[in-house]
């Protein structure tokens, strides 16, 4: 669980999804698609980290009474860690990729979608396995990150009905 966590092993999957974008989508829909996406995280981000400041609720590992029930804390983090961040990042990128991907009228992608979100919930829970957020934090973060993937998800749709020359 412990290697969901890790950002770096993202970045190849990243790559490839971002070139079936532009292989599948074309480099007009593919470069929206791939800005919606970037923008989705940025965003998802931005806001986790701005709620976990004002909550200021702390996590496992920084928390007392859970290091004396016995947590085992597999990485140290930051102090506080309401909602998190990874759990908005995969759940918003999940979305809105697969919703990406609909700009293709040629295919379906579930199988792509079904992928996507089966990672995206492992590497939520992976998070609470390695001791950095509650359960709640998960939650909340995951449909957190489903509501901004959309909304993101929309924007792009409208860009491409209005930038893209419809063939």
């Amino acid at each position: 669980m412990k290697t969901f966590s890790h950002v770096q092993i993202w970045f190849p999957m990243y790559g490839v999804i971002a070139a079936l974008f532009f292989w599948r989508l074309g480099w007009k829909k593919g470069l929206i698609t791939l800005l919606t996406c970037v923008l989705c995280v940025v965003l998802c981000d931005q806001i986790a980290n701005a709620f976990k400041d004002g909550f200021a609720r702390l996590r496992p590992c920084n928390d007392k009474e859970m290091i004396a029930m016995g947590l085992h804390i597999l990485e140290k983090g930051g102090s506080y860690g309401f909602f998190s961040g990874h759990a908005a990042n995969s759940f918003g990128f999940a979305i809105c990729s697969t919703m990406g991907f609909r700009n293709d009228s040629r295919l379906k992608y579930r199988g792509y979608a079904a992928f996507i979100f089966i990672w995206a919930f492992f590497v939520s829970i992976s998070r609470i396995f390695v001791g950095k957020h509650f359960f709640g934090d998960v939650l909340v973060g995951a449909f957190a990150g489903l509501l901004f993937g959309y909304v993101c998800a929309l924007l792009g749709r409208f860009a491409i009905r209005k930038l893209v020359k419809q063939s």
